[in-house]
C-alpha cells in the first residue's frame, strides 16, 4: 500500500485477506491501514473465527457446510486450510497461513476488553 498516501482513505476493507499472510506479515498489513486511514476513518476486516471453527471440528463438522459463499459451500477444513476447490485447481494461494488465521481468535478478548493500541472503538464480532 506504499502508493497509498498517509491518512487518506476514510475506510479500508479487507475480507478474507490476513489468514493467507505468515503471522510476521500480519502486523505490517495492520499497520498499514491504520497509516492511510483519516483519523475518523474505518476498517472492516472479516476472516475465520476459530472458536467457530473449533466448535464445528468438535461436532465431527469438518466437511458439512457451514454457509454458502459466492464461491460454493464452506466447510471447517476450508477455514483451517484454505478453500478446497481452489487450492485443488492450482491456486496454492488460497492456502491459510494457520498461525495468522488465529489473529482473529486471539484478539477477541483485547477487543472486548476496550480495544487494540492504536485502533480506538475496535470490536470483534462473529458472522453467522
Amino acid at each position: 500500500m506504499a502508493v497509498v498516501v498517509e491518512a487518506s482513505v476514510d475506510a479500508v476493507g479487507s475480507a478474507h485477506n490476513l489468514e493467507h499472510l505468515f503471522a510476521h506479515e500480519a502486523p505490517l498489513a495492520l499497520s498499514e491501514f491504520r497509516r492511510v486511514l483519516r483519523t475518523e476513518g474505518f476498517v472492516l476486516v472479516t476472516m475465520p473465527d476459530l472458536q467457530q471453527v473449533a466448535e464445528l471440528v468438535a461436532a465431527d463438522n469438518l466437511e458439512a457446510a457451514a454457509y454458502l459463499s459466492a464461491r460454493g459451500p464452506i466447510a471447517a477444513l476450508d477455514m483451517l486450510y484454505g478453500f478446497r476447490p481452489a487450492i485443488a485447481q492450482g491456486n496454492a494461494f488460497m492456502g491459510h497461513r494457520p498461525e495468522s488465521a488465529g489473529l482473529a481468535a486471539a484478539s477477541r478478548p483485547r477487543l472486548r476488553a476496550g480495544g487494540s493500541p492504536g485502533w480506538r472503538g475496535a470490536t470483534a464480532q462473529p458472522l453467522r
